[in-house]
């Protein structure tokens, strides 16, 4: 089972950006797919973007189309969320997920996820 383990998170204002990493070990990480969820406070786990073993494939949250944008680097075993135009409904604890699969498919639902980090917290201040 792969590990993860994310970072980059912070206190940033409305409107700034930042880039959270999710960095893979124990498996290569091109044989999973990969998500981005967070949960506001008191919020359910929401989904937030997807993307596709070989990257080709990614899916958004409507409510961060247009904004955030989710990578790739197998060879660095690690996958990236870049959040642009944060606000403070961002607010929350944001997780990456991985999923074995054997096709270059996307995955939303996360009870379809079977590893999971420990999340990293975003703070948008008004």
């Amino acid at each position: 089972q792969v590990q993860l383990v994310e970072s980059g998170g912070g206190l940033v204002q409305a409107g700034g950006s930042l880039r959270l990493s999710c960095a893979a070990s124990g498996r290569p990480l091109g044989s999973y797919v990969m998500g981005w969820f967070r949960q506001g406070p008191g919020k359910e786990r929401e989904f937030v973007a997807a993307i596709s073993r070989s990257g080709a494939k990614t899916s958004y949250a409507t409510a961060v189309k247009g904004r955030f944008t989710i990578s790739r680097d197998n060879g660095k075993n690690t996958v990236y969320l870049q959040m642009n135009s944060l606000a403070p409904e961002d607010t929350a604890v944001y997780y990456c997920a991985a999923r074995f699969d054997t096709f270059d498919i996307l995955w939303i639902d996360p009870t379809n996820y079977d590893s999971w980090g420990q999340g990293t917290q975003v703070t948008v201040s008004s």
